[in-house]
Order: C-alpha cells, then structure tokens, then sequence
C-alpha cells in the first residue's frame, strides 16, 4: 500500500530551500528535494514545481520554517531578497492549516527528536536531563535559539542571537573588527560567524596583511585553511572556531544551559575534525572563576539530516499554537 502524504515541510534558508511531505502522524519527512533559492523567483514557484513532482499526496497542512523573525503576514527573509504572504501561500495552495516559525526554533524543536548517532559529543561531560539547552548554527547566516522544559515537555525559544554584539579580544581582533564598526556601524556575531561572514573576513584580513584577497567561496577558505596552504585563510578559520566557542559560551552563561550546546546549521558538520580539534572548546571554557562549570557543559554538533523539517513538522502540535504565525481557512 503506498504511503498517504498529509503534510508539507519546508525549511528557507538563505541559500538552499528543502521541502518533505510526511505521513500522518509522523514527523520525518519520507520525500525530501532540496533547491538553490537563487534560482526561483519565489516561494510559490519552488512549492509548485515540488508538488507537481511528488507522488500522489493529499495535503492538509503545511509547516514552513525561514531564516528571519516571523512576526506578520508578509515574510522578509533576512538573507536574501524572498518575500511571500502566508495568507495568500495558504490560499494558493488550498492548505487547510499554514504554520510559519523561524528556521533555528524549528531547529530546536528538531533536537529531542534526534537519535544518538545524529550527535558528535565536542568536549564535556554527561547532559542535565532538566537543564535548558542552547543551540546556535553558521550557515549563510547565524542562527540562535534553545528550549527550555515545561510541564508539558520541551519549548523552544525564539530570538535573534545571531546579531550579538562582539567585542575584540586581541590588539589584531581590534584591527579587524574596526574594519566592520567603520562599514556597518555594529560588529555582530553573524558578521563572522557565518557563510558570507567567512568570505567578508578573509577579504580584511588580506587588506590588513597588504595582501589581495582572491575571490574565495567559503568552502574554499575553510579548505585552504584544513590544507594549511593559505595564511589568510587559516587566520580566518581560527578566528571562526574560537569565536564560536565564545559566542556558544556566552549563550551557555545566558540560559543556563547545563543541557548542553548544540551546533547546527551547514557549516561546522561539514568542518568534521578541523573544528573538533579546534581552539573552539579552550575558548568555550574560558569563562574566569565559571571555567569549571563549562567544562562540565557537552556539546553536540548535529549531524542529522535535514532536522529543521522535522522541528517544523513538530511545531504543527497544538503546544506550540502560540509560536510563529498559523493561518487557517
């Protein structure tokens, strides 16, 4: 008998677009395509060419998580220059029930339902079953959130750490970070910490060195650095990992989160060993008289696929009526 899909799950970040239908009842998408935003127009056109594709479905409802605050009808991703109406994305496709969310709590909402092996354990000790749990990621942009334990289980939280304040370390961190107060006003976290953050730092960082940036992608300043062929880059790679451990730690601070910390979004994964034996954790546990208690705090860096569609998925239980923006017939 083949399966019955009832439900639509589609995660929007700055660069890829992935969308999965799932079955009644379930919350892991068993057809899953992935896109480049870049190459559609709009939401309504990557939907469209998704479902005409798909096997036979009867969808009811649908679940999307995007990279931006969710806090009206009209949806501006943060990243890029998308924008779709909830409303008229429901009408459109004749959704019975559209439940919009931000990209990193659908995240957060992925995370208890994520097995064992989905998990690389980075330093620490054993997790507080009870204790909050902070969670952050780099991919185009930098993504902030955590859940916290309620009666009723899990809730996630919903913000934009992303966009933190950093403050130099270093006479040399210093330099660099001038270079961005003098362009934009603010040195956030996400101006590093992110895809076009890492391209954005190279390019500094040769401009200081009185060096000619070359036109390097992300992956290949984080390749270049694994390589150790290119100074700039291993700079820029370095200053990532330890910046990292800083910005998680000051999260772990701010939450409490003896739960633990757990890393997602498309670019630490794919640094596999690089950033396990990174300066990140040193940096992570440097926190004065409060070294002990993050030494005891785990990470856990997410190795699963496609996790946001199953946290929004989640998102569609009545729990969680009160989070994003949910529009119905």
């Amino acid at each position: 008998m083949s399966a019955v899909y009832t439900t639509l799950t589609i995660d929007i970040g700055g660069t890829n677009i992935r969308l999965g239908l799932l079955e009644a009842d379930s919350l892991r998408p068993s057809y899953i395509r992935s896109f480049k935003i870049n190459e559609f127009s709009g939401l309504a056109e990557v939907i469209e060419l998704f479902l005409n594709a798909a096997p036979s479905h009867q969808v009811k409802q649908a679940a999307i998580d995007v990279a931006t605050p969710v806090t009206q009808d009209t949806i501006k991703l943060t990243n890029h220059a998308w924008t779709f109406s909830i409303r008229e994305i429901r009408e459109r496709f004749g959704f019975e029930r559209l439940k919009v969310i931000n990209d990193f709590t659908a995240m957060a909402l992925s995370i208890p339902l994520l097995e064992p092996h989905e998990l690389k354990q980075v330093g620490g000790g054993a997790a507080d079953p009870d204790g909050a749990i902070a969670l952050l990621g780099a991919g185009t942009g930098l993504g902030v959130s955590g859940l916290i334990r309620s009666a009723a289980g899990w809730y996630p939280l919903s913000g934009e750490g992303g966009h933190v304040t950093l403050g130099a370390r270093t006479v040399r961190e210093l330099a660099i970070f001038a270079a961005f107060w003098e362009k934009y006003g603010h040195m956030s976290a996400e101006r590093l910490l992110s895809g076009t953050g890492l391209e954005e730092f190279y390019q500094v960082i040769c401009h200081l060195d009185g060096k000619t940036p070359e036109p390097l992608q992300p992956a290949d300043i984080s390749g270049r650095a694994i390589a150790q062929t290119c100074p700039a880059c291993m700079e820029t790679m370095t200053l990532f990992c330890e910046w990292f451990g800083v910005v998680a730690a000051n999260l772990t601070l701010s939450l409490g989160a003896t739960g633990g910390v757990y890393i997602g979004g498309g670019i630490v994964p794919n640094l596999g060993n690089y950033f396990i034996h990174s300066s990140f954790r040193t940096a992570f546990e440097t926190k004065g008289r409060f070294k002990g208690f993050m030494q005891k705090v785990p990470v856990y860096i997410v190795q699963a696929e496609n996790p946001a569609l199953r946290g929004a998925a989640a998102a569609l239980h009545h729990r969680f009526d009160k989070i994003g923006i949910t529009c119905t017939v």
